[in-house]
């Protein structure tokens, strides 16, 4: 009976990775003379993969894809370059990623220039000349921590160089901003305006607002004025977002948190045909659950959009001193005592009935958790909805779980709680974790991906956008060797190899999605979604991922939709 079992595995192995005996329907493309990395263990490299109807029909050396060709078949070979499966994007926010297209780019490198406040002024006065007629000038980038100042600008500093227009610069974390006077006071905000729930308005001496913005105040703040956003605004947005990942190898990207408005684009976008890309959609269940609804909520794609579930943020940033941590900041922010530990943006009664909602619906629920308080709560309300309706493999995700503890991962494993990680923290903020925000101790175990492969988790890796560039070399780097912008390796026993970095951004990702039987690796049966690359990252030097790999095509479903500009 063994000896049958084994006979009958290999035949399936066999019958997934080469033609059958007989001759094969002809493919309409193939893709040869490829170093190729397929994610699959039943065949882990290939040199050929051969097309039709948008999927993958063979994968293996060029001989075995002889097979496969017709008298149409178009023949590609690759010269030895390197093709993996395309990459997926966890967690990214796509309308807000074409923002970094219609803003001044306030970012600091690699991302951006600006070092200073005199140099953002400088940037953002020439933006403001170059949209004479637009309402709002908006700014988008500026980090605090990376800022000579090492302070937010004030209104009076944003006020010297737009005095006339209101002015809105949002920070690297999209979880504070700084606005000018002009906009306070269309606002109508003053020393009298309330901070609202889950947010602060930052003061001067005499009460007033002194222009920086957290959290709820933020969005309390600018919904108004994104509401005014058109449906043309929006949809040229989106297709500069889309170029901007496509053109970074992703062939699934995310709407991580659709506010009202947002999922209506979305599907005027696809109902025009302007996805080029598969786009899960997450609603904030607090403020846009009306859009989780069919027909569009689905674990099927409709004109590469579908509604995935749903979007739940329990707190802030850490690098904006926000997240909600159960030990106090290393340094607390100017003006707070020194037991500050962030705050929550719900009660535990308000997370516990929107968890609820999401498990007795049967909703994927994302869940947007940077400190370990935050962790606790939702580990509560996930505790608590599985009691009450049940432990079906609902792949909650806990988005970001920077600060994720050991008993923490024990417990999502526990409850089928899912860490999306943002390993990219260890580049952009990890001296700033490990000086200011969180100390040495809790800043090396930021995004502990090796702890979840003790495990034996799934996990995924995430870019964020737009909050930093959506660029896999870089999520790949951060992995694998977890060095800061100094140069430190921070928490060298939380690294991990490059194949389990790579899996956490194709394959694993498709897990996530519930899409592993249709994504995530190089498969007979597959979509052909593929990405062109200058190298191998499996085999290149580590220190060398960041700056030497690049994208030069991506393919969905067998159709090339970007290439690289030739050098």
């Amino acid at each position: 009976m063994r000896l049958l079992h084994g006979l009958l595995v290999a035949f399936a192995v066999a019958s997934c990775t080469a033609p059958p005996a007989d001759t094969p329907p002809a493919a309409e493309l193939i893709l040869t003379g490829a170093e190729i990395i397929t994610m699959d263990s039943a065949r882990p490299d290939a040199q050929a993969v051969a097309i039709r109807d948008g999927r993958i029909v063979g994968v293996g050396s060029a001989r075995e894809m002889d097979a496969y060709r017709g008298p149409e078949t178009v023949v590609r070979d690759l010269g030895g370059a390197v093709l993996a499966p395309g990459f997926i994007d966890a967690h990214g926010h796509l309308l807000n990623t074409g923002m970094l297209a219609v803003s001044a780019n306030l970012m600091p490198p690699p991302d951006g220039g600006v070092g200073d406040i005199p140099h953002l002024q400088a940037v953002l006065e020439a933006y403001a000349r170059g949209v004479p007629d637009a309402a709002l000038v908006l700014g988008f980038g500026y980090d605090d921590s990376q800022l000579a100042e090492q302070r937010h600008p004030t209104r009076q500093e944003l006020d010297a160089v737009v005095p006339d227009r209101p002015v809105a610069v949002l920070h690297q974390s999209g979880h504070l901003a700084v606005v000018n006077t002009a906009l306070l006071k269309q606002l109508g905000w003053d020393a009298t305006t309330p901070d609202p729930a889950g947010g602060v308005i930052r003061r001067e001496a005499d009460g007033y607002p002194n222009g920086v913005l957290e959290e709820a105040a933020v969005f309390r703040g600018l919904a108004p004025l994104a509401a005014r956003t058109g449906l043309a605004e929006t949809l040229a947005m989106l297709r500069e977002g889309q170029a901007l990942l496509v053109s970074y190898g992703f062939t699934t990207v995310q709407e991580g948190r659709a506010m009202p408005g947002q999922t209506g684009a979305l599907i005027a976008a696809a109902e025009q045909g302007l996805l080029e890309v598969d786009v899960a959609v997450y609603p904030d269940i607090m403020a846009a659950s009306q859009d989780i609804a069919a027909p569009w909520l689905s674990r099927t794609y409709r004109k590469h959009l579908r509604v995935a579930g749903a979007k739940l943020s329990l707190d802030g940033s850490p690098q904006g001193k926000t997240a909600w941590l159960t030990e106090p900041y290393f340094r607390a922010p100017a003006g707070l005592p020194a037991d500050y530990r962030g705050y929550p943006a719900y009660s535990d009664a308000q997370v516990q009935a929107a968890v609820g909602r999401a498990y007795e619906q049967g909703w994927q629920l994302l869940v947007h958790v940077n400190g370990d308080a935050a962790i606790d709560q939702l580990i509560a309300a996930v505790r608590s909805a599985r009691e009450r309706f049940g432990a079906a493999d609902r792949r909650t995700v806990a988005i970001h779980a920077q600060t994720v503890r050991e008993d923490q991962l024990d417990a999502f494993k526990a409850l089928g709680i899912m860490p999306s990680f943002y390993s990219m923290h260890t580049f952009y903020w990890g001296d700033w974790h490990r000086d200011s925000v969180l100390g040495p101790a809790r800043a090396a175990r930021i995004s502990p991906a090796q702890s979840a492969i003790d495990r034996g988790m799934h996990f995924t890796s995430h870019h964020d956008a737009p909050v930093v560039m959506p660029n896999p070399a870089r999520m790949l780097s951060s992995m694998v060797t977890r060095r800061t912008r100094s140069g430190e390796v921070l928490g060298p026993e939380q690294r991990i190899t490059p194949y389990a970095a790579l899996r956490a951004i194709t394959l694993d990702a498709a897990y996530q999605y519930f899409e592993e039987a249709e994504k995530g690796s190089i498969s007979v049966g597959k979509l052909a979604d593929l990405v062109l690359l200058s190298d191998n990252p499996l085999t290149m030097a580590p220190d060398t991922l960041a700056s030497d790999l690049k994208v030069l095509e991506t393919i969905k479903a067998g159709r090339t939709i970007y290439r690289a500009p030739a050098r």
